[in-house]
């Protein structure tokens, strides 16, 4: 059976706006009892508040349902991190991290890693230098980044995301970014496992010909670009093939029927 990774913002919404058909195509997908994971690099809320907004476009799901950054994060840095964690994401997002020793600020003496999220109008030059500062210590915290997308669609337009923030880090300091959300295997091969499904079974749906498309296809994934969020027709011109090209998730049954 085919099993589905979908992205969020830009596939099933953009904003605060449903893409038309969306809440059909993933009813279809529920009453078929086809696998599949909500895949997003969205820090700016919890799953829960994610799973709230979906209910006001008619898509009932559980945040089990969810794959978020934090959740990979949270696992990782059980396993890697002794020390403490400073978390810069937005407050609500701090929710979903579990099970590890959160710093209470970044002056303190004992962060062994830097989790960078989504900041949106947050950021700035203060901000950034306090992550410089920790990350020119010795020894130097480890550096991780909730996914790497370089921009998104909001309602006024194209939006900054956390990669360009991340990459004036790591230029900044020599140090490079561990990525625990798309385009990293880590994140993929974590939605694999929970859905108990292999690669050449699965499909990942979305708008960003590199976080969702390449990142899936380098993993063996199946790679499905959607013409809503923020694709753009040159994209296709990057030297990234997709295995399919559609109008919006709207089309996505035709082509699992085809």
């Amino acid at each position: 059976m085919n099993a589905l990774l979908i992205d969020l913002d830009g596939v099933i919404y953009n904003g605060d706006s449903p893409i038309a058909g969306a809440a059909k195509t993933i009813e279809w997908i529920q009453h078929n009892d086809i696998p599949y994971l909500f895949l997003t690099n969205t820090t700016s809320k919890p799953r829960g508040v994610i799973c709230a907004k979906l209910k006001q476009f008619n898509i009932l799901v559980e945040k089990d349902r969810i794959l978020t950054p934090p959740i990979v994060a949270s696992s990782w840095i059980k396993k890697q991190v002794t020390g403490k964690a400073a978390l810069v994401v937005k407050e609500p997002t701090k929710t979903d991290f579990c099970g590890i020793q959160i710093a209470n600020n970044l002056s303190d003496p004992n962060i062994e890693a830097i989790v960078i999220g989504d900041m949106g109008a947050e950021w700035n030059f203060s901000l950034l230098n306090q992550i410089f500062r920790l990350l020119m210590r010795n020894p130097t915290p480890q550096l991780l980044a909730l996914g790497m997308t370089r921009y998104w669609k909001a309602p006024d337009g194209l939006r900054l995301d956390v990669a360009p923030f991340v990459k004036a880090l790591e230029y900044a300091s020599s140090s490079k970014a561990k990525v625990l959300g798309k385009p990293s295997s880590l994140f993929f091969e974590t939605a694999l496992n929970l859905l108990g499904s292999t690669p050449s079974q699965t499909y990942m749906i979305g708008d960003d010909i590199f976080g969702d498309i390449e990142g899936a296809q380098k993993c063996g994934i199946k790679g499905v670009f959607v013409r809503t969020g923020k694709y753009r027709e040159e994209d296709l011109t990057k030297g990234i093939s997709p295995y399919a090209v559609i109008d919006s998730i709207a089309s996505l049954d035709k082509l699992l029927s085809s």
